[in-house]
């Protein structure tokens, strides 16, 4: 009998992070469980390939590229937070914000 395997978890971990790295990266949180999710059942289905049937396999395939632009994604725009709060002077930062919400209002 040949195993299943539903990636619309990490589909769906994947999608909300993409959504998420506007917020400073924080997507990263959603995006690497979603990748360590299809990488184990990637070689989970690597091991035992008579257990899994061809589509499975390529949609764990699919899942984990997903998976993975969404994290690099993140830590990219994690990084770039991480090091404009690091070499920019806190007040400045805070003008910035404040005129970017009198802009909105």
């Amino acid at each position: 009998m040949e195993k299943q395997f539903n990636p619309t978890v990490i589909y769906v971990l994947s999608i909300i992070s993409f959504l998420c790295c506007c917020f400073a990266g924080l997507g990263i949180v959603l995006a690497l469980p979603a990748f360590i999710m299809a990488n184990g059942k990637l070689k989970e289905a690597e091991a035992n390939p008579e257990q899994y049937n061809a589509a499975t396999i390529k949609s764990i395939k699919t899942a984990k590229t997903v998976a993975m632009i969404a994290l690099i994604l993140n830590a990219i725009y994690l990084s770039m937070t991480i090091y404009r709060v690091a070499t920019t002077d806190w007040d400045v930062l805070m003008e910035e914000y404040n005129r970017q919400l009198e802009q909105y209002q």
